[in-house]
């Protein structure tokens, strides 16, 4: 039986990471969104912000943004049909080479559209749309097995339409013959490709385990948030790291640990990979291994751009991931609201009244930060933890 070499599996993958990393000349890609009738616009408004800046990240300049309001999705195309054929005519002398829905589309939907649209123009969806950028930037073996790992389980089932080529050679609709046999072929070796992924997944999570026991014996802090809220600057600032950081999403994904202490305490201080709206299941999945520092940690520190318009919403996102992971609950958990240096008095104002408990700091400034670390050491003392 004919089997895949890494050089196939690598071809199959590179059908998820559609954007490539070219600086010098970006994709050009249209953005498209469907309005629901419970949609918020408000909502929507910034559902767009987020994908154009997602789009950015990945390599992308967006040239365009189509809304369309629809009671239900179209089962054929997500959009109206007659909207497809309409962004077909528009597109179809222009340089844009992506369209980027902030949806998940089925299989089906992806190639009925690039039926309309032309083939030379790829269709995204959210979710291939943020393994991509994962991808890019996976720096460590176990990010790059936790990337691969859920692309390929993003992939498994749309694997019939990397074969729709065959369609025009040999006319049929579930692409019979050799596309077949080669379909099956595909599906058992990724089947195979993700065993083993997990086995390496096993292996390093068993590994974490014993870190984390040697570290049993010590306070240790997670810092969690939205992406792109701080998180690795907050690391940087009270433990003097210099991991990297930039204003991007999803700058970072290792997590990493450093020490923070006043010379009678010392905390473990871990930075973890950022979250965001709608983030794929197969991501959250591959990533449970790192998200466990969160998990055991003795305390969350909550990380929130105080100057992002959605904030409420962001902590809405990261507290149900917690909640999904069965991280500490509430009294482990200390809300940081970042970036305060760019909020005007009543900005700020509002949101003490939002979030009266919260710990109001600027990273960047250095506000609040003192005042942090002691906090941080009171808790550890109230709990006799040496």
């Amino acid at each position: 039986m004919k089997r895949l070499d890494n050089n196939r599996i690598d071809d199959i993958e590179g059908t998820v990471n559609r954007i490539p990393e070219n600086d010098k000349t970006p994709e050009k890609v249209v953005l498209v969104q469907v309005i629901f009738p419970k949609d918020d616009l408000f909502d929507i408004e910034e559902d767009l912000i987020e994908l154009e800046q997602l789009t950015n990240t990945a390599g992308g300049i967006v040239v365009d943004k189509i809304t369309q309001k629809r009671n239900k999705p179209n089962p054929a195309c997500f959009i109206g049909s007659g909207k497809v054929q309409e962004m077909a005519e528009t597109l179809k002398n222009s340089e844009v080479s992506t369209i980027i829905f902030n949806h998940d589309l089925k299989p089906m939907q992806i190639r009925n559209i690039g039926r309309i649209v032309g083939d030379e123009i790829k269709i995204v969806d959210r979710s291939s749309l943020i393994l991509d950028i994962f991808a890019k930037h996976a720096k460590t073996p176990e990010s790059k097995i936790q990337v691969e790992l859920a692309q390929l389980k993003y992939l498994l089932p749309r694997l019939a339409g990397m074969w729709k080529h065959l369609e025009r050679q040999y006319g049929t609709i579930g692409v019979r013959g050799p596309g077949e046999k080669q379909l099956e072929t595909d599906r058992r070796e990724i089947t195979k490709h993700i065993q083993v992924l997990n086995k390496k997944l096993l292996k390093i999570e068993k590994e974490r385990k014993v870190q984390s026991k040697r570290r049993s014996n010590l306070f240790r802090v997670a810092i969690v948030g939205y992406t792109n809220a701080g998180k690795t600057s907050l690391l940087n600032k009270v433990t003097g790291a210099d991991s990297f950081v930039a204003d991007m999403l999803f700058a970072t994904l290792d997590s990493t640990t450093r020490r923070m202490s006043d010379g009678t305490n010392t905390v473990l201080i871990t930075d973890t990979i950022g979250f965001i709206k709608k983030l794929p299941h197969n991501l959250i999945e591959s990533f449970k291994s790192t998200l466990s520092e969160a998990k055991e940690a003795d305390l969350l520190l909550i990380i929130a751009d105080g100057s992002h318009p959605a904030i409420s919403e962001h902590l809405t996102v990261v507290n149900d991931v917690l909640d999904e992971i069965k991280a500490p609950g509430e009294n482990r958990r200390f809300l940081l609201i970042n970036k305060i240096d760019k909020l005007t008095y009543d900005e700020k104002a509002q949101l003490r009244r939002e979030f009266p408990n919260a710990f109001f700091i600027s990273v960047i400034k250095g506000n609040g930060i003192s005042s942090l670390k002691d906090s941080i050491y009171n808790y550890l003392e109230s709990l006799n933890v040496r």
